[in-house]
């Protein structure tokens, strides 16, 4: 069963994904918080697998709410929602540690199956997505502590970053490649450090602003 915390401002807005939610077997909604606040004191009462969390909220938003989480070392897997596309939320909420963005209008079948791509190590950032991401960190830099002199990659290291810049985890990369899933853990470890950066979120940034995907 995977955990939900379910965090936005508007009554209905919870409400309506919390009953959608409830209809798949293995999602489990286990808090609903209506504040930034609250969203960070029930991370640690509630302990989800998955937080969904909107990006526009009065007080704290959804990216200080990231921001302090993670500094924290608290920030569980992350998905920002909102209801509008918005290129400068998107590429801060990434940058914070984000694992995926979605519109509130979403399927409940896109909407559960990537809870679970999350839940499971994966990122879950669609094409549209990429493309605005990639442009963005190219106009402004990756934003965050990092190598200035990465390492080469090895040719698998790079296709494995390739295959994290899709949203793959590291059972569908190994199934990508027809290796292991322990032997692409350790590649994913050495391709961070030859990175200089902290998580998969972040390797695939500074791989965008280096043009190695």
């Amino acid at each position: 069963m995977i955990r939900v915390l379910l965090v936005d401002d508007q009554h209905l807005v919870r409400s309506g994904i919390a009953g959608l939610l409830g209809l798949t077997p293995d999602i489990e909604v286990v808090g609903e918080a209506a504040s930034g606040e609250e969203a960070i004191a029930l991370v640690g009462e509630r302990e989800p697998d998955v937080m969904l969390l909107d990006v526009r909220m009065p007080g704290l938003g959804g990216v200080a709410v990231l921001s302090r989480l993670h500094e924290e070392g608290r920030l569980p897997p992350t998905i920002l929602l909102t209801t509008f596309d918005d290129d400068d939320a998107l590429l801060a909420g990434i940058r914070a540690g984000a694992r995926g963005f979605l519109l509130k209008d979403v399927s409940l079948e896109r909407l559960a199956a990537d809870i679970r791509q999350v839940a499971d190590g994966g990122l879950a950032i669609r094409p549209t997505i990429t493309e605005r991401v990639t442009q963005g960190v190219k106009e402004t830099g990756a934003g965050f502590d990092c190598l200035d002199l990465p390492c080469q990659l090895t040719s698998r290291e790079s296709e494995i970053l390739r295959l994290m810049a899709s949203g793959c985890n590291n059972r569908e990369v190994a199934q990508a490649l027809g290796t292991a899933e322990g032997t692409v853990k350790n590649q994913v470890s050495s391709i961070l450090s030859k990175l200089g950066v902290r998580d998969r979120v972040r390797a695939v940034l500074r791989g965008i602003e280096l043009g190695w995907i």
